[in-house]
């Protein structure tokens, strides 16, 4: 079976909206002709994407999977239209997404030696959507802080850095030039216990196996804010902690916390000649740029 990607596009549209008459709207098409597209698409996979109840239209959850895939699939697929027409006005691209603190310079430096007809773009990512750009097309190719779902990327490591604990400067621990894992224990951690399996461990055992609650904070921002305000801590890899160094926030080395991998990611059925020499160019330049200072907390 072929996916009408027309269809959904519709499907999307009433999944984000809800609602068939604001879908109807949106897409510039009648409520009824909508309506039959889905009713078709959902012919097609053999499976009802809505329900259609009395108090309104919600997924099912066939519908809930369907557009966890689409969205990506459609984003990859408008993806590929700009790059065959890029490539047919004769002009190449390359885009690369990173993680803030990462310094992509040397690598694009000699990646446009190699090729000085390709035009580089930057794509600056967060710990959220650094796959999701690969997926959907928005990059070529993603220096990618791991873990990170693998499934359809290729992914090749680059180098480990070392991670620091931010801390407020009044903080009990901040005149120290190092702690340990169990020191910071007992604080409220900013982030998700698993991106810190080392203190996530430590501080289930001292509280009696009880998993510590952790808010749903994402940005970087958000988290020195509240670490500055004396809400917690959080664990960082270093080039991030100097990439937003601020005076009310200090960053302390941490003795028994595993370092951060850094790996270039792109999706696997990509056969681009550019992303596997910028995979190159990165191998070859990016672990030295990256080396740390011996001065460094």
């Amino acid at each position: 079976m072929d996916l009408d990607l027309r269809k959904l596009r519709y499907f999307v549209a009433v999944a984000e909206e809800l609602h068939f008459g604001r879908a109807a709207e949106r897409l510039h098409i009648a409520q009824p002709v909508l309506s039959r597209q889905i009713r078709s698409l959902e012919e097609e996979l053999g499976a009802e994407v809505f329900d259609r109840g009395r108090r309104g239209t919600a997924l099912t959850p066939a519908g809930k999977q369907l557009l966890e895939d689409a969205v990506p699939l459609l984003a990859s697929a408008q993806a590929l239209v700009g790059r065959v027409k890029a490539a047919a006005r004769g002009t190449r691209s390359l885009t690369i997404g990173f993680m803030p603190g990462i310094t992509v310079t040397p690598a694009m430096t000699a990646f446009t030696a190699q090729h000085p007809g390709v035009q580089v773009r930057l794509l600056r990512t967060t710990w959220d959507d650094q796959v999701d750009v690969l997926l959907d097309g928005r990059a070529d190719v993603g220096i990618v802080r791991l873990p990170i779902d693998r499934q359809g990327l290729d992914v090749r490591p680059l180098f480990q850095e070392r991670r620091v604990v931010m801390l407020p400067v009044g903080h009990r621990l901040a005149g120290r030039k190092s702690v340990t894992v169990k020191d910071l224990a007992a604080e409220h951690l900013l982030q998700d216990p698993d991106a810190v399996p080392e203190w996530r461990d430590v501080a289930l055992e001292l509280r009696a196996g009880r998993r510590p609650d952790v808010p749903v904070i994402h940005q970087v921002e958000e988290k020195l804010e509240l670490v500055a305000a004396g809400a917690g801590i959080c664990v960082l890899p270093l080039s991030t902690a100097n990439f937003y160094t601020r005076p009310d926030v200090i960053p302390l080395r941490v003795d028994g916390i595993g370092p951060n991998d850094v790996a270039l990611a792109w999706v696997a059925a990509r056969r681009s000649r550019l992303i596997r020499d910028f995979a190159v160019a990165a191998a070859d330049t990016l672990a030295a740029s990256h080396a740390e200072d011996p001065s460094t907390p």
